[in-house]
């Protein structure tokens, strides 16, 4: 008698088995291909992420972050954490399509095209160097800000750098006249120049005495609206601050204006003998111009999650940031929404005294 193994399979099975077999190798190998691609293929994207936080009112090897001179400093009990997003790109790090994917399903990164954010090589070294620009700006306009809102006025020369398309004062201010007062009344201040301005209508006829070549001259054209019911006089203006006390940032790896508002916190912290947090953990970000008013910025959700990486248990965010701080805020956050330095510098005080009941949120 003749027996079959079970282990042996019959002409039809064989056959069978062997394609089955051929296939299940095709797959592996085209599965092991695909999978060496996402591991070794670089890709045309870049990803950002959470990038480091700094605390505006700690150190740097044993130096101030924030170092004032020419006005008595106080010490503060918490911390008032910049934060910054982390940019990453093929060819300056090696990742690939398999992390580009890893970062779309990751609520804690996100993925753009490379050449929208960095472009070429050219435009890359440009946009470098103005985000190092910007960086020294915001420096000055947060310590001008700063300063202010404690009541210290700080003077300026309100030199015209430029007139906007459209504006009624073209062809009446030029490049580097100084304007000296408004409607009969001295300018100082970049802050009494937007206040004289924003106390009109739109379209209401303004009184603008500037000099130009040692010479004093009074032009009255029309306001325009900016877009939001606010007159302006479409100048582009270059203020040389004549700042009273000296601000140095220990920091040359952060680029952009969007750390604005914490620097500004961290003056008015360090020049006032208030413990304003009391040992509170705020994070936050924000631009801030010399007039105190919060600006949006990109990438707040990454900051949100780097915020409580830091251990913060607060974050400011700008009310235009809002829409993208909505359905985003990570566990044990708690998020304020400020529109000027005002704002941000009474939640902060409140924070530190435990009055959180009514502070506004995205």
């Amino acid at each position: 008698m003749t027996t079959t193994e079970a282990s042996t399979p019959a002409p039809a099975e064989r056959t069978t088995s062997t394609r089955r077999g051929t296939v299940m190798s095709v797959t592996g190998l085209a599965t092991s291909a695909l999978i060496a691609l996402l591991t070794v293929v670089p890709s045309p994207y870049a990803v950002g992420s959470a990038g480091p936080t700094f605390d505006t009112l700690g150190e740097v090897d044993d130096v101030p972050l924030v170092e004032i001179s020419g006005a008595p400093t106080y010490m503060s009990s918490g911390e008032l954490r910049l934060t910054t997003v982390s940019v990453s790109r093929a060819g300056s790090q090696p990742f690939t399509l398999g992390r580009v994917l890893a970062g779309w399903a990751s609520p804690r990164q996100y993925v753009v095209p490379q050449e929208n954010v960095f472009g070429t090589a050219d435009e890359e070294e440009e946009a470098e160097q103005q985000a190092a620009d910007e960086w020294i700006s915001s420096q000055e306009s947060a310590t001008v800000s700063a300063l202010e809102a404690l009541g210290h006025p700080v003077p300026a020369t309100l030199a015209v750098e430029g007139t906007s398309p459209g504006s009624h004062a073209q062809g009446v201010l030029e490049q580097g006249d100084v304007i000296v007062a408004v409607d009969g009344a001295d300018v100082d201040t970049f802050a009494e120049l937007a206040d004289a301005v924003g106390a009109r209508e739109p379209g209401d006829d303004i009184a603008v005495t500037f000099t130009r070549d040692g010479e004093e001259t009074t032009e009255t054209f029309a306001t325009l609206d900016d877009g939001n019911g606010e007159a302006v006089i479409g100048v582009w203006i270059n203020p040389e601050f004549d700042l009273p006390i000296d601000v140095e940032v220990q920091i040359d790896s952060v680029g952009g204006p969007s750390a604005g508002l914490m620097f500004s916190l961290g003056i008015m912290d360090r020049l006032t003998e208030v413990d304003e947090l009391d040992g509170a953990r705020v994070a936050g970000t924000g631009t801030i111009d010399a007039t105190g008013d919060v600006g949006p910025i990109g990438g707040i959700r990454m900051k949100l999650y780097g915020a409580q990486d830091a251990g913060s248990e607060w974050f400011l965010a700008p009310v235009e940031n809002c829409a993208d701080v909505r359905g985003n805020i990570p566990d044990g956050l708690h998020v304020v929404a400020v529109d000027t330095l005002d704002d941000a510098y009474d939640a902060i005080t409140r924070i530190g005294r435990g009055d959180t009941a009514d502070l506004p949120g995205c």
